[in-house]
């Protein structure tokens, strides 16, 4: 369908909104949205659909009423529950693309949620290494790596997360073959589904890195995934590290993958080059963007 409505006669502006939605949701999917979008979208709509009343067509709702709908969402819609500033942005960007899709293709002749003002949320600041917590948690890998009983696990997982600043489904994710280490050495981000091809990248990684992986594959020998281990497991091991080196903050997936954000930034990397690495979006890259800054300011 690829976005196309015009060649659907009974989309008009006596359709339903649950009637609608059923396209939209193959112009989402035609458009490569994940999974989760899709899910979340199609849910704001059924919010409003709850709201609105249920005989009532695309063609009749008006910007009053997505107002009211919005300050519905604010009020606990009745029961107390709450809505987060964050679910409330996302529920207004919903009903602006949906408006604008239907709008667009003539199926409405205005578009009621044109003029609603969209309420960007920016999450606080994350936690980040200082200078002096990455010198005593990479202290306390390397001691591990060295002690009686040596255990190359640790600093394996910390200098590819801060190297790479992979997620942790990423991270889950690498297999033996994804790891590339004749001279040009990278990191190749794989995903298994085709819709999330588009995150796909290579990611180069150090000599240093290379020789104490080079160890971690003769001490444990993976046999496909290069991480063996469930998730959780994983998260023990970056929280002992953090907990050994006696510092006061939980060491994290995430934390190394700002912190290999935030590296990046204060060595002067072409902004677009850090997105890429990343693997987001042009649009999350925006917010990304300014908490970096934020954070490259705190450190001065």
């Amino acid at each position: 369908m690829n976005g196309d409505i015009s060649n659907i006669p009974h989309v008009n502006a006596s359709t339903s909104i649950p009637a609608a939605m059923n396209f939209w949701k193959i112009y989402l999917s035609d458009q490569e949205k994940s999974e989760y979008t899709i899910k979340a979208f199609l849910g704001d709509l059924r919010l409003l659909t709850k709201f609105l009343p249920p005989d009532i067509s695309i063609g009749d709702i008006t910007n009053s009423d997505l107002n009211r709908f919005i300050e519905w969402l604010k009020n606990g819609r009745g029961k107390n529950i709450s809505c987060s500033p964050k679910s409330l942005s996302r529920r207004i960007t919903t009903l602006k693309s949906f408006f604008r899709w239907l709008f667009e293709h003539g199926r409405i002749e205005s578009n009621p949620a044109e003029k609603i003002v969209q309420q960007t949320v920016i999450s606080p600041l994350p936690a980040v290494l200082s200078s002096a917590d990455l010198r005593l948690v990479l202290e306390t890998c390397n001691h591990i790596l060295f002690s009686e009983k040596p255990d190359t696990r640790p600093m394996v997982l910390l200098k590819l997360l801060l190297e790479t600043g992979i997620k942790k489904s990423e991270c889950l994710n690498i297999k033996r073959s994804h790891i590339e280490t004749g001279g040009d050495n990278y990191l190749f981000v794989r995903y298994a589904d085709g819709r999330d091809r588009n995150k796909e990248r290579k990611i180069s990684i150090s000599e240093e890195f290379i020789e104490i992986y080079q160890g971690y594959l003769i001490q444990y020998n993976p046999d496909e995934k290069v991480f063996p281990w469930s998730p959780r497991r994983l998260e023990y091991i970056l929280e002992d590290i953090s907990t050994a080196a006696g510092i006061d903050k939980h060491l994290s997936f995430s934390m190394c993958r700002w912190n290999c954000a935030l590296s990046d930034w204060k060595s002067g990397v072409e902004k677009d080059v850090i997105r890429q690495k990343l693997g987001i979006s042009k649009i999350q890259w925006r917010e990304i963007k300014m908490k970096l800054q934020k954070l490259d300011n705190q450190s001065k």
